[in-house]
């Protein structure tokens, strides 16, 4: 029997509570505004350029900046949950993505404008930290898998409405660096559009209970009954709380000291969440939204369709989303996880050997035959599909459940900013690697694709069903996998 089968515990109940629901979706805002803040800038880049008259460097630089800020949000969110509480650290987001919108609408020069840009980082790089951690602490274990897959729809989702958004303030204007409303250019409008979520954000912030684990933990256990009855459905309430209780231990100051181990100086689980954040990204996902142009020339599209394909890409991530939420509570984390690995060692490896029977043109861009190109564009497509099924949301409800309670908020800050540094290592790496050859690039994301099959498959655990209070502080092998050690008492 494991922890989680308790004899004389309530059977839990087979349907979701709405108010769960509703908590859920509004703590996953904060994905929103990192699906759109990481999109809202493409439709803008080309004007800013113009504007302020950016080499190609400092152009490149001035749309990977935020990812330094979210980079430094993350690392100092989960310390700051943890003394302020989850809610807090939602609205300070909340106010600071505002702020950073109108500053970058209203940016006067290049310095300004990456300024802004960073103070936006740090409020998506918090909010990617807060939501899954505040999904996971208030989440049935039975739909926490579904519950924080919600995370990466609203992030889909606000990259797409980014596009559309864009799209609409450039067609309207008749392009970007056209004069729209009130005498500014319809790219300030691209930015100043963000302040709308931002507001929404806040005020579902406002409305939300405060984290049952979090109460808990500043020994507020009524306040925790309450969230835990009302909200998730818990029918048990002074076991849930006593378990709790005995998860975070006495001590109620969580500091990075809490992550200290015996690997490498940290604990063995922090470093598998380190490298789920990182593997995340040196598949090359964001090569795919980033720079798709280079893609989708080589394979004949005009920039006149860019819109099209970026469309038909950004739905295709909706639609994969919707079906992860939908098979992560049946079929495991870990089997969705080695599902993707696999099915992007075989996409990325296509697309690698689609590249290397291309030519060059005049300009230096690859330039694939008709058959060829079909090829790159049917499995860039599907290497999306795989990603969006499968590492896309698993990854985040990963972070937000595999740590113990004590150290949740600041392992989760810690993995979060490895995955950010690594998006942007990413981002800035990927022109080199195109300067190299495309079939070099995507050959290094597939060859990355199959490091993490293995990684998954050696060092990742499953925790379907699972109990925040039953996940300890590392990972014990058995059996050739590796599992959780309340796991390994079965």
């Amino acid at each position: 029997m494991t922890p989680t089968e308790n004899a004389s515990a309530p059977a839990p109940s087979a349907k979701i509570n709405r108010r769960v629901v509703g908590i859920t979706v509004g703590a996953a805002l904060g994905g929103f505004l990192f699906g759109f803040d990481s999109s809202v800038v493409n439709g803008a880049v080309d004007a800013i350029q113009d504007e302020f008259g950016l080499g190609e460097a400092l152009k490149g630089f001035a749309v990977a900046s935020a990812l330094l800020g979210c980079a430094v949000g993350a690392w100092f969110a989960g310390n700051i949950a943890n003394k302020y509480g989850r809610i807090r650290v939602m609205m300070i987001s909340a106010i600071l993505f505002f702020v950073s919108a109108f500053g970058s609408g209203f940016a006067f020069s290049v310095t300004d404008l990456i300024l802004w840009r960073v103070l936006g980082g740090l409020a998506i790089g918090s909010a990617s930290v807060i939501a899954p951690a505040y999904i996971a602490e208030v989440a049935p274990a039975k739909f926490r898998g579904r519950l924080g897959s919600l995370q990466q729809l609203a992030i889909v989702l606000g990259i797409f409405t980014a596009l559309l958004s864009d799209q609409l303030f450039a067609q309207t204007a008749g392009s970007a660096s056209e004069t729209l409303w009130f005498g500014q250019e319809a790219w300030r409008w691209m930015f100043l559009a963000g302040a709308v979520p931002a507001v929404v954000y806040g005020f579902f912030a406002l409305r939300l209970p405060e984290s049952p684990r979090y109460l808990v933990g500043k020994q507020r256990p009524e306040d925790a009954a309450e969230v835990l009855r009302d909200f998730t459905g818990e029918t048990n309430v002074d076991a849930r709380i006593s378990e709790i209780q005995k998860s975070l231990g006495s001590d109620d100051k969580r500091t990075l000291r809490d992550l200290r181990g015996k690997v490498l100086g940290l604990k063995s689980i922090v470093w598998t969440g380190i490298l789920l954040s990182a593997f995340q990204q040196l598949v090359g996902i964001n090569v795919i939204f980033y720079y798709s142009t280079t893609l989708w020339r080589a394979v004949g599209f005009d920039e006149s369709k860019a819109f099209t394909t970026s469309t038909i890409t950004s739905v295709t991530n909706i639609v994969v989303t919707i079906i992860a939420i939908m098979l992560v509570d049946k079929i495991g984390r870990r089997l969705l996880l080695l599902i993707g690995s696999g099915g992007m060692v075989v996409s990325l490896g296509m697309m690698a050997v689609a590249f290397s029977t291309g030519t060059l043109d005049a300009d230096g861009n690859a330039i694939l035959s008709d058959g060829w190109a079909t090829i790159a564009l049917v499995f860039a497509n599907l290497f999306v599909v795989f990603f969006g099924a499968t590492w896309g949301p698993v990854v985040w409800v990963l972070l937000g459940e595999i740590f113990p309670n004590k150290i949740r908020a600041t392992a989760l800050a810690v993995a979060a900013a490895a995955q950010w540094v690594t998006n942007f290592a990413v981002t800035m790496t990927f022109p080199v690697f195109a300067d190299i050859g495309l079939t070099f690039a995507y050959g290094f994301y597939a060859t990355m694709a199959l490091i993490s099959f293995a990684f998954v498959f050696f060092r990742v655990p499953e925790t379907r069903g699972m109990e925040l209070e039953d996940m300890l502080d590392d990972v014990v092998v058995k059996r050739g996998k590796f599992v959780t050690p309340v796991a390994s008492h079965q």
